[in-house]
C-alpha cells in the first residue's frame, strides 16, 4: 500500500481503525481503471472542502438591483468562492451548469495560504503567486482540487461544467476532471478562437486559441441542446421548383459507411449516364426507395447487371451502357457513359419543366448526378455542436469530441475586453475576458431555459449577462448565481467596483457608451461575513437573523425555492413570502429580547397575513420556541433548522444549550 497517493502512515493502520476520510482515501486510491494525479499535498487538498465552514451572506441592498420580484431571481456574492459554495448548501444538487473561468496560473492571478492545509477556515487572504514560483503548478493544484470537489457537489445528476482554461494547465485541469468525474463524462474538449490573427511574440508556435473542458456529472443523465440557427443559415434553401413542403437546397445522396451492396450505379433519365457513390462511400438510401423516387420522373426502372463487377445497377429500362470500363477504371470514375430510350428523356423532361420534382433530381437542368432535397422545414430546430464550426454551419452534423470554434462563433477575447468598455467605461483593468458569444452558446447547449447557472469566478460578470440576454431574446427564464472576491488585498474586492456596475449597466441598458435596450432582470447582492455556527446563530441581531432566513430557507421538496423579502417595516414579524402567497414570519428580536411562538405571537401572525394580502391558513414561522402550536403552522426552530439549510449537523454544532423550561 506504500505505492498508493494515501495520507502519511495510512499503510501501517489496521483497515478497522481507518478514519471515514482515511477509507474513503484507501477505497479512491485503490479504484480500479483510470490513471491518478498525483502531487505534494493533495491528501490535503482532498479534505479541505470538508472541513470549510459556511458564513453568514450578508445582504447589501444599495448594490442589489431590480424591483421586489426581480431582486430574488438571480444571486451575487463577494467573498472567496470555496466557502461561498459551502455556503450555497441548499443549491447543492440544483446546479444545471456550472460556467466559469478559473485562474490560468499566469503570475500573481491567484492567492494561496499555506496555513489553508492545517485550518481551511484561515481567515489570511495567502499571497500572490508568482510566475517565477517553483511551486506554482502545485500550488494551483492545491487550490482548484476542492473548488472542483464543490462544483460538482453542486451540479444535479445530469448537470454540466464548462470550464476555460489555457494551454499553461490544460493537461493537468484535464487530469483532475477526469479523476473526479471520470473520463466516461468528459463531453468535450472545446477548443475556441480568442484572437483573429497571431501575434507576432518569441514563442515556437504563437497561441490564439483557448480551450473549454465539459463535463457531466452523470453523462447518460445530460442532455445537449440544438444550436439556434440564425436566418442567414438558411439563405441557401430556395424555392426552386414550387415543392408545396416549402424551401429546400441540395444535399449529398451518400453516406461515408462503405456497404459494397450500396455502391451500386444509378443511370439518369437525362444524359443515360451511369452514377456512382464517390470513392468508398455508398448510397445512403435503402434501394428500394431510391427505385420509387426515380420513378416518379416517370420513367421506368429495373435493376440489371451491367458488367461493371458492381451490385446490379438502378437503369432506365431499355438504357444500356456504352463501352463499360474495366473494373480498375470504374473504381477511378464517379461516372459512365450510357444511353437511355428517347421517349424516357422526353417524359423527364417534362417533369422537370412542370415543376415540384421529386425528392431525387439531377440537377436544375437535369444534366447533374443524383441528389436528394433537404427541407428547412427539417432543420428548423436547430443544429448540434459540431467537430468543427465552419463558416457554413449548415453542413451535416459530425460528433462531438474535441470540437474547434472559429472566432466567428465564438467571439474574440479582445471582443468581450471592448464589450465590457462599452458598457461600463475605459479604466476597468482587464486585459482578456471572455466574449458574450462565447458564455450564451455554451449556456444555449447545456442549460435548460428555466436552469440554474452559477459561476465561482465571476469575474467582470460575463456569465450573469449571458444567462439574462438570453432570457431577454429567447423568453426564457434562467437565473444565475456569481461569485467573485476580487483584489481585497488591493482595496478592490470588484464584485462591488465592477461585476455588479456591468450587470447593472446591462440589465438597464444604461451603458457607458450610450444607451441601449434594457435587458431586464435583477440580482441580490451578498457580502460573505462570519461563520456560521449554532453560538453564532444566537447571537444574531434581528436584521442579521432576517436575512439569513430569506436565503438559507429550503424544504426538501422544493430545494432551491426562494423567497420574496417584504420590505415594510411596519410588520412585527412578517419577512417573506413564498412562489404560492404564504407568508414567512420571524419570531426573533434579538438573542435576549422576544424568540417565542406564543398565543399573542400568533394571533399578530394572523393579523399581519390579512393586512398584507397573504395566504391565511398557512403560516411559516422561524422561532427559538414553539410555545403555542397550531395545525395551520409549519414551525422552524431557531437555530436547528437554520443549521441544517447550510448542511451542518445540530448534534455535532456547539451553541448555548439554554434552559427550556
Amino acid at each position: 500500500m506504500t505505492n498508493l497517493n494515501l495520507p502519511p502512515g495510512l499503510a501501517d493502520v489496521a483497515v478497522g481503525d481507518l478514519t471515514p476520510d482515511q477509507l474513503l482515501a484507501l477505497l479512491e486510491a485503490t479504484a480500479e481503471g483510470g490513471i491518478r494525479l498525483a502531487f505534494s499535498g493533495k491528501p490535503a487538498a482532498r479534505q479541505i472542502a470538508r472541513r470549510v465552514r459556511p458564513r453568514k451572506l450578508t445582504t447589501v441592498k444599495s448594490r442589489s438591483y431590480g424591483s421586489i420580484d426581480e431582486v430574488g431571481q438571480n444571486l451575487l456574492i463577494e467573498g472567496d468562492n470555496l466557502q461561498s459554495m459551502v455556503t450555497l448548501y441548499k443549491y447543492r444538487g440544483q446546479v444545471d451548469l456550472i460556467l466559469t473561468d478559473p485562474p490560468y496560473n499566469t503570475g500573481k492571478d491567484f492567492r494561496y495560504n499555506d496555513r489553508w492545509d492545517e485550518d481551511p477556515n484561515d481567515d489570511g487572504l495567502g499571497d500572490l503567486v508568482d510566475v517565477d514560483d517553483t511551486a506554482r503548478h502545485t500550488k494551483w493544484l492545491k487550490f482548484m482540487w476542492p473548488r472542483l470537489q464543490m462544483m460538482k457537489a453542486m451540479l444535479k445528476p445530469g448537470g454540466v461544467l464548462a470550464i476555460c482554461i489555457d494551454q499553461r494547465e490544460l493537461f493537468r485541469l484535464g487530469q483532475m476532471l477526469d479523476e473526479l468525474f471520470g473520463d466516461t463524462n468528459r463531453l468535450a474538449i472545446i477548443n475556441w478562437q480568442k484572437a483573429s490573427a497571431p501575434k507576432n511574440d518569441k514563442n515556437h508556435v504563437a497561441s490564439t486559441t483557448e480551450y473549454v473542458l465539459v463535463y457531466s456529472k452523470d453523462s447518460g443523465r445530460s442532455k445537449t441542446e440544438r444550436l439556434a440557427r440564425s436566418e442567414d443559415s438558411y439563405t441557401r434553401y430556395k424555392d426552386w421548383d414550387g415543392d408545396p413542403k416549402g424551401r429546400w437546397r441540395e444535399h449529398d445522396l451518400t453516406a461515408r459507411t462503405p456497404t459494397p451492396k450500396d455502391q451500386y450505379g444509378i443511370q439518369s433519365p437525362f444524359t443515360g449516364e451511369i452514377h456512382y457513390p464517390s470513392g468508398s462511400r455508398s448510397w445512403a438510401h435503402p434501394k428500394r426507395n431510391i427505385k420509387g423516387w426515380l420513378e416518379e420522373w416517370g420513367v421506368k426502372y429495373e435493376e440489371r447487371s451491367i458488367g461493371d463487377s458492381r451490385p446490379p445497377a438502378l437503369m432506365v429500362r431499355g438504357g444500356k451502357a456504352v463501352d463499360a470500363a474495366d473494373q480498375d477504371e470504374i473504381e477511378r470514375l464517379r461516372t459512365i457513359a450510357g444511353t437511355v430510350p428517347a421517349a424516357a428523356t422526353r417524359t423527364a423532361r417534362r417533369r422537370l419543366a412542370a415543376g415540384n420534382w421529386p425528392f431525387v433530381w439531377f440537377g436544375l437542368d437535369g444534366q447533374g448526378g443524383p441528389r436528394p432535397k433537404k427541407y428547412l422545414e427539417a432543420v428548423r430546430k436547430g443544429f448540434v455542436p459540431t467537430t468543427y464550426w465552419a463558416d457554413d454551419p449548415d453542413e451535416d452534423p459530425l460528433e462531438l469530441g474535441a470540437t474547434s470554434w472559429e472566432w466567428e462563433q465564438s467571439g474574440l477575447s479582445q471582443s468581450g475586453v471592448k464589450e465590457l468598455t462599452a458598457i461600463v467605461g475605459p479604466g476597468h483593468g482587464f486585459e482578456t475576458v471572455k466574449p458574450l458569444q462565447l458564455c450564451t452558446k455554451i449556456i444555449q447547449i447545456w442549460c435548460p431555459r428555466s436552469g440554474l447557472v452559477l459561476d465561482p469566478f465571476a469575474g467582470s460578470g460575463t456569465t450573469g449577462h449571458a444567462v439574462q440576454l438570453l432570457n431577454d431574446v429567447a423568453e426564457a427564464d434562467r437565473s444565475f448565481v456569481l461569485i467573485e472576491q476580487g483584489r481585497p488585498e488591493n482595496g478592490d474586492a470588484y464584485a462591488r467596483t465592477l461585476t455588479q456596475n456591468r450587470l447593472k449597466r446591462a440589465m438597464s441598458g444604461d451603458w457607458k457608451s450610450g444607451k441601449r435596450d434594457p435587458i431586464g432582470g435583477g440580482f441580490t447582492y451578498k457580502r460573505l461575513t462570519g461563520k456560521i455556527d449554532g453560538a453564532a446563530v444566537l447571537r444574531m441581531a434581528r436584521a442579521d437573523m432576517r436575512d439569513t432566513v430569506i436565503f438559507a430557507h429550503f424544504n426538501e421538496s422544493r430545494r432551491r425555492e426562494n423567497l420574496t423579502a417584504i420590505e415594510d417595516d411596519s410588520y412585527t414579524y412578517l419577512v417573506a413570502k413564498n412562489a404560492e402567497n404564504e407568508g414567512f414570519f420571524l419570531v426573533w428580536d434579538g438573542p435576549d429580547k422576544n424568540t417565542d411562538l406564543t398565543r399573542e405571537v400568533y394571533s399578530a401572525i394572523v393579523a399581519e397575513a390579512k393586512t398584507a394580502g397573504i395566504a391565511v391558513g398557512r403560516y411559516h414561522v422561524y422561532a427559538r420556541r414553539w410555545v403555542y402550536q397550531r395545525k395551520t403552522t409549519s414551525f422552524y426552530q431557531i437555530p436547528d433548522h437554520i443549521l441544517a439549510s447550510f448542511g451542518l449537523d445540530i448534534r455535532s454544532e456547539p451553541f448555548a444549550n439554554e434552559d427550556l423550561d
